[in-house]
């Protein structure tokens, strides 16, 4: 009986397929979303003791909610671009994970407050940057409660409609982000500008479609990737000038002095290089494979 009842919910477990057979790729993508987790719980019991015990894992929450949100923004991108379609059918899980490790970002939040619920409601409402990043969090708890498949046949053609505030909700992640880093937003900027890379890939396959260039070209995934790296170079230009008195141009300039350290704009830069790169290579090789066909 109980194997017949595990075997009735299989399809719906993380690390089966849609027919309830184990998928390796799927079981290998679950650990890697729980293992951050892992490490931020086991760092909680067992490292070493802080004044501020949560305050590591309240931002290392945070910073993996940003990532996989970006991480499940890139799944259409890469579809587009490789060709792997298998990938769509990890969205929904990298999306899930999203919205738990920003629950686990809010109770970490609880914790370090002592539990004082009223006290976190109220630090909420009052401060903008914790209102800002809970507002993302209610949009994220609606997207998660109808990301099921009887949601989206109840739902029909609105349930598309309801799921593109993905994009507005990872803008409002992103300002939270940059608001609680306060000085440096080194990682807030670098991530900020992966979004810019992710949304002028979206601009670029909507102008493709009308002058016949696919997003799989390595020409446009190459101009995209430099798109995407003067964005993230005015990004930080743009906050550095109007959130705080750090001298903004001599932040700029630094983007060109890659001997002294690598900044975002670089690295959202060679991403989209590397983009491109892979484009071209996966294009050769396939040429490579047609020639050795016999005729």
């Amino acid at each position: 009986m109980l194997a017949m009842a595990m075997s009735s919910y299989a399809p719906y477990l993380p690390w089966t397929d849609r027919r309830g057979n184990l998928s390796r790729l799927r079981l290998t993508v679950f650990l890697l979303l729980l293992f951050p987790a892992a490490r931020i719980f086991y760092d909680l019991a067992f490292g070493p003791v802080f004044p501020e015990p949560y305050e590591q894992a309240l931002h290392q929450s945070g910073n993996w909610a940003v990532r996989f949100l970006l991480l499940t923004l890139a799944v259409t991108p890469v579809r587009r671009i490789f060709g792997w379609n298998r990938i769509v059918g990890l969205r929904r899980m990298i999306g899930v994970s999203v919205l738990a490790y920003a629950l686990l970002h809010l109770g970490l939040y609880a914790a370090q407050e002592n539990w004082n619920l009223a006290k976190v409601v109220s630090e909420i409402v009052l401060r903008f940057y914790l209102l800002i990043g809970f507002t993302a969090l209610v949009g994220l708890a609606v997207l998660g409660a109808t990301s099921f498949d009887s949601a989206i046949r109840r739902l029909g053609r609105t349930w598309q409609r309801l799921h593109m505030l993905i994009y507005p909700i990872a803008a409002l992640a992103l300002f939270h982000f940059f608001l609680q880093s306060k000085s440096d937003v080194t990682e807030a900027t670098l991530m900020a500008g992966i979004f810019a890379l992710l949304m002028i890939y979206r601009v670029a396959v909507r102008l493709g479609g009308k002058i016949g260039l696919p997003l799989s070209s390595p020409a446009v995934l190459a101009v995209c990737g430099g798109l995407g790296a003067a964005a993230t170079a005015g990004i930080e230009y743009a906050w550095y000038a109007l959130a705080t008195g750090v001298p903004a141009r001599l932040v700029f300039l630094a983007n060109f002095d890659v001997a002294t350290a690598i900044r975002p704009a670089v690295w959202v830069g060679i991403i989209g290089l590397g983009v491109a790169a892979a484009s071209l290579l996966q294009i050769l090789a396939r040429h490579a494979g047609r020639k050795m066909l016999p005729n």
